[in-house]
């Protein structure tokens, strides 16, 4: 179970509470208005974190995605000229001062 202490007290006890967590392998939350904010954590704690997140980042990249591989590109888009006759299209964008 981790030491939970309000920001407001934590600011006041810094020092001491680095002290808890390096010297006596404490977690520390650091909380505002009951909810945690943050967390001091020993630098081991840390590095393991950081192991999990680069495994689980792998793992994620070896999954095959449900999607499988792409094995052709779309059509490109016709021309819009190729859709006037075909909807009938009356009006054309001008520059101003064309008419």
């Amino acid at each position: 179970m981790a030491y939970e202490i309000p920001v407001t007290r934590a600011r006041a006890e810094l020092a001491d509470l680095i002290n808890r967590v390096v010297y006596g392998e404490e977690r520390v939350v650091v909380t505002r208005h009951g909810k945690p904010l943050a967390a001091l954590v020993p630098a081991a704690d840390l590095d393991r974190l950081a192991a999990l997140d680069a495994a689980e980042a792998a793992e994620a990249a070896e999954t095959p995605t449900s999607l499988g591989s792409v094995t052709a590109l779309p059509e490109p888009a016709a021309p819009a000229d190729s859709y006037r006759p075909r909807f009938g299209i009356a009006a054309e964008h001008r520059p101003p001062g064309q008419h």
